[in-house]
């Protein structure tokens, strides 16, 4: 990634939600003098469903990341953003323009969107711009909307972007189709769990300077319950660490602990995320909550007749809609839950 960045280059980076994808480029970025050599702006795209709404979230994260460092750029920015200069609002404390930009302020989206690549190419820094679910954009209405991204993206010199995705499948077509504006212009890096035995040594390292001690299997419990998700790692060890007094050791039953804890705390979100789904979606998400383990086969006779499905076509069905919703996932041929923290509720619910 540092190679990557270094050179200027655009880089794709797949892995499933929750990895650290955007933390990932921050972390690489880390000790540099930001000011002098960089400004780095993280557009998160994942609820957007239009291309008004994308242009609209990229406005703004550059305004704040970008036009408000200084009295020359905020000028500059309000001078080259024609198309919305009427719409712009004014603070009166700080005697500066505000971003009050509405969707139905941007009327001419495709020429806004060339203004703000303008402005870009004027910054006094490089910008480094990570654009997360970037996978989105191919849900839009608006059927050249990667074409016109692609257009700009490779007209301006003084950024370089970084898309993130985590459905993996649509992120491959969108970059390694030939039929795709996007083929083969980014450099592709795919980011997995970090390996249990390295994840291990780092936390029992944390836990050591602060007078305090781990189980290595405590470690295991949790890095397997989430499959090395590396949120639900983060959180369940700064759990682990902050229940642990000095002297002390964590062990395996304090883990499960927090871990059957964290479930409850989210099992309201989960339960309103399952009230969004149809009933033959939620059967196939509990069939394969029973599995226990990916299925190489989810319209096999076995598979249905196991879990008294309905039909083949009714799980071909709602497992389309699954993975458009990112709750089910396919990798390597097999079918999983995408998500390991719906995957344990649904297991907690049948205990």
């Amino acid at each position: 990634m540092v190679r990557f960045l270094d050179s200027q280059e655009n880089v794709v980076l797949m892995s499933q939600r929750r990895m650290g994808k955007t933390k990932l480029v921050e972390h690489c970025l880390e000790g540099r003098d930001a000011g002098k050599e960089y400004v780095l702006m993280n557009i998160d795209i994942l609820h957007t469903s239009s291309f008004r709404e994308l242009i609209q979230l990229m406005g703004r994260t550059v305004f704040d990341c970008l036009a408000t460092r200084s009295s020359r750029l905020m000028k500059l920015f309000t001078t080259t953003l024609r198309s919305l200069g009427a719409s712009f609002g004014y603070d009166p404390v700080q005697n500066t323009p505000t971003f009050d930009v509405r969707l139905g302020d941007i009327t001419m989206p495709e020429y806004t969107l060339k203004e703000i690549f303008e402005y870009l190419e004027k910054a006094d820094r490089r910008c480094i711009i990570v654009i997360d679910e970037f996978q989105q954009v191919t849900k839009y209405p608006e059927k050249n909307v990667e074409a016109l991204l692609r257009t700009f993206i490779q007209q301006v010199s003084n950024a370089n972007f970084v898309f993130a995705g985590s459905q993996r499948r649509l992120m491959e077509e969108m970059f390694f189709s030939e039929k795709r504006p996007f083929f083969m212009s980014a450099r592709s890096i795919v980011l997995d769990a970090i390996p249990f035995d390295i994840y291990c040594d780092f936390a029992c390292h944390h836990f050591e300077q602060a007078g305090k001690s781990i189980e290595r299997d405590a470690v295991r419990l949790v890095y397997d319950a989430f499959h090395g998700v590396t949120l639900y790692l983060q959180r369940i060890m700064k759990d682990a660490f902050n229940i642990t007094p000095v002297g002390d050791t964590c062990n395996v039953a304090n883990t499960q602990h927090l871990v059957d804890d964290y479930i409850m705390e989210c099992e309201p979100r989960l339960r309103e995320q399952l009230a969004l789904i149809t009933e033959p979606q939620k059967e196939l998400l509990y069939a394969m909550s029973e599995e226990g383990a990916p299925v190489k086969s989810i319209t096999s006779a076995a598979f249905i007749k196991r879990h008294r499905m309905k039909s083949t076509s009714a799980v071909q069905s709602a497992a389309k809609k699954l993975m458009e919703y990112d709750l089910l996932t396919r990798r390597d041929g097999y079918y999983g839950i995408s998500d390991p923290l719906l995957a344990l509720w649904l297991k907690s619910r049948k205990l």
